[in-house]
């Protein structure tokens, strides 16, 4: 369906082959991509105010999750309703487009980074309604799903190289990221981390573009900020950096229990054989009931991140949100909403942060902690181990706050976060619900390629088989020396029965009792032609095996071909080389 769609757009001939061959055309399909993001920002960020007036009955200067109370007939109506709504029309999508929608990270990791539009327009769509009917999930996976479905169609119309279209599809992302939250570094490292999987040089220029001009346009159009407010003055003492480990490695299990959260929720609806439009009626009425206690757990909670508002609460006031915040994220994204856990986390974490300073201040009252500066720390720290960027979290609390000294705090609480969910885990958000579907990616770093290049690809069709019966002296007559060096023998019913080879026929002793099937090995041994380069390459190294036969399945044994280790292994290797140098920019 992709390529179809692609086809139609496609640009002349000439104006690609000028893209194609200069950089810089790629830094101008960057900026366009860019501009593109800015307005994504705005036109779903403004959709979603929308809905909050119109269902909520939220003022223009207000935010839902900013409100401290709420009509409990609405709080539990509104999501009851959009979550049954989100349902139905989910269901209705499904009977039209029944294959799952990529997202960038999938994308650049497997497809080269293809993806269709109107799948992206759908799912941020989704994303608009869940956080506008009250869902707890952030509109950030929107924004990087729209902007770098557009960047994806963008790159396909020029008939962008496969490097070059993984780029710009970081743009997009980086661009959604930076016009969301204001920081255009903090977007531009999103985008080497997350959706390119790394920084090369070659895409520096592209990606920061992209950054900067949709940091520019949605700063133009609605401005945004985070709402953290930067402690006075402050002097990070020894006593902080050692407290910011402890808040990073508080926030690392945090982050792990979040994650596990949302699959133990996916999972029990699966058990109980709830139907998917049952699944996010009960999550809306979930979600309902605690926005009764709380409205700030309601949608992605940028109103509730007004660090000089919320958190000038009580401390049991501040921890008691802090668990309905956990409580309505999990139930929200484990129930089928749309949307994602990037916004939730920032929320969390500062609530989490924000608690600790309290608790010390009372443990430790001769000592200075500023709730405000462990706020910003904790955020930094739980996000880092969720969305798994910690450059970029480094960066949003740099650009958010402009205090140096503090970004020093953060960097050592986001370092053992990261580092301890990795170990401890091995999965941020994202990648965990690729590893729950049973994909093996880890980032998105471009495997995709070793999916392409199959054992059916490189195998050998020229294959010469003999019976396993065949008299050992026929076989060398058949076979001399130096005319090949492995043969396929098969059985009576033409089934793969092992390797022969032919040094060792031609040494052992030939009688006319004696037939091959007395030299067979690796006959439990076969490669499939569906197989990856990787997985091959394993298979000989299991096999101990130099060259292995390729057949249709395990089961009928049909002998199709026939792969060598040497020439698997100088494959997998050029191809690693041709990666590498398009990494660098050498091609």
């Amino acid at each position: 369906m992709i390529a179809k769609m692609t086809s139609r757009w496609e640009m002349p001939r000439r104006l690609r082959a000028i893209v194609r061959a200069r950089e810089s055309s790629l830094i101008a399909l960057a900026a366009v991509v860019g501009a593109s993001a800015g307005l994504v920002v705005t036109v779903m960020g403004t959709s979603v105010d929308l809905l909050h007036r119109l269902f909520f009955h939220v003022g223009p200067s207000e935010r839902l999750s900013g409100l401290l109370r709420l009509d409990p007939i609405v709080a539990v109506s509104v999501p009851f309703a959009g979550g049954l709504a989100f349902g139905v029309a989910r269901e209705l999508i499904a009977r039209w487009r029944p294959e799952r929608e990529i997202d960038p990270i999938e994308a650049n990791a497997l497809h080269g980074g293809r993806m269709s539009l109107i799948g992206s327009i759908i799912v941020a769509a989704q994303t608009v309604w869940s956080s506008g009917v009250g869902a707890s999930v952030g509109l950030e996976a929107g924004y990087t799903q729209l902007a770098s479905g557009i960047a994806s169609r963008i790159g396909n119309a020029f008939r962008l190289r496969r490097n070059d279209l993984r780029t710009l599809v970081g743009c997009g992302a980086a661009a959604g990221i930076a016009g969301a939250f204001g920081a255009p570094l903090a977007g531009a490292f999103y985008g080497f981390e997350l959706i390119i999987g790394g920084y090369s040089p070659p895409s520096l220029a592209p990606v920061g573009v992209a950054a900067l001009i949709g940091y520019l346009v949605a700063h133009q159009l609605a401005p945004a900020e985070v709402g953290v407010v930067a402690p006075e003055g402050m002097i990070v003492a020894t006593h902080d950096l050692v407290i910011a480990a402890t808040i990073g490695l508080l926030c690392a299990a945090a982050g792990i229990v979040l994650m596990r959260g949302v699959a133990l929720c996916e999972s029990l609806f699966a058990r109980l054989k709830v139907r998917p439009v049952l699944r996010t009626t009960a999550g809306g009425l979930g979600v309902g009931l605690l926005a009764i206690v709380s409205p700030q757990v309601m949608s992605s909670g940028h109103g509730a991140l007004r660090l000089s508002g919320v958190l000038d609460l009580s401390l049991w006031t501040v921890a008691f949100f802090f668990v309905l915040k956990i409580i309505a994220s999990i139930v929200s994204l484990g129930c089928g909403f749309r949307g994602g856990l990037f916004f939730s986390s920032l929320l969390i974490g500062a609530l989490g942060g924000h608690l600790l300073a309290v608790a010390l201040a009372m443990i430790w009252p001769s000592a200075s902690f500023d709730p405000n500066a462990y706020a910003v720390i904790g955020m930094s720290a739980l996000a880092a181990s969720v969305i798994g960027g910690p450059l970029t979290m480094i960066f949003i609390a740099l650009e958010t706050t402009g205090d140096l000294w503090l970004t020093t705090a953060v960097l050592i609480a986001v370092i053992v976060s990261s580092q301890l969910t990795r170990e401890a885990f091995g999965y941020s958000f994202a990648t965990w619900r690729f590893h729950l579907r049973g994909e093996t990616i880890r980032s998105a770093a471009d495997v995709g390629w070793m999916r392409e290049l199959t054992v059916g690809k490189m195998m050998r069709h020229d294959v010469r088989t003999v019976p396993a019966a065949i008299a050992i002296g026929s076989f060398r007559e058949a076979f001399p020396l130096g005319s090949t060096t492995y043969v396929v023998a098969v059985d009576d019913e033409e089934r793969y029965a092992g390797m022969v080879r032919v040094a060792d026929a031609h040494a052992a002793e030939a009688s006319p009792s004696k037939s091959v099937k007395e030299l067979l090995h690796n006959g439990d041994d076969m490669l499939l032609p569906g197989m990856t380069i990787k997985e091959a390459v394993l298979a000989f190294d299991r096999a101990e095996a130099e060259v292995l036969a390729v057949v249709g399945s395990y089961r009928d044994r049909r002998v199709l071909g026939l792969l060598t280790e040497a020439y698997a292994l100088r494959r997998y290797a050029a191809e690693l080389e041709r990666q590498r140098q398009e990494l660098v920019g050498e091609e």
